[in-house]
Order: structure tokens, then C-alpha cells, then sequence
């Protein structure tokens, strides 16, 4: 695994970057739910719990895929 390390301003800290930076990566497909609450230092249950606070789907299907199921 890689390492960074960031600078943040005194009102952002480390564990809210950990988890808005989990939730983004989770949110481009970039990381699985379990490696995003791992990340985020959250159970998978917990993590979902936070996805839906912040507004973050925990399905994301394309529109078009999404008409296909509902017309089945």
C-alpha cells in the first residue's frame, strides 16, 4: 500500500480527510466498500450508514441500466 502525507488547514482533521477522501474514492469506483471503510476506519455497516449522510449511493447504475431493470 502507498503512503501520503497532507498538509491540512487547523479546521479539517485527519480522520474527516481520511473519510471524505474514502467516501470519493468509493464514489468513482476506485475502491470497493470494504476497502473504503477500511480506509475510513469504519465497519462496512457503518461506512454505508455515513455513504447515505453524505448523500453517496450505495448502488450507482447507469441511467440507462437502471431503465432496463424496472421495465423487467
Amino acid at each position: 500500500m502507498q503512503s501520503l502525507t497532507v498538509e491540512l488547514p487547523p479546521e479539517i482533521d485527519a480522520e474527516e480527510a481520511r473519510l471524505l477522501l474514502a467516501i470519493k474514492l468509493y464514489e468513482l469506483g476506485k475502491l470497493s466498500l470494504g476497502q473504503a471503510a477500511n480506509l475510513a476506519g469504519y465497519s462496512k455497516t457503518a461506512f454505508m450508514d455515513l455513504l447515505g449522510k453524505y448523500g453517496v449511493p450505495l448502488f450507482a447504475y447507469p441511467p440507462e441500466e437502471l431503465a432496463q431493470e424496472v421495465q423487467r
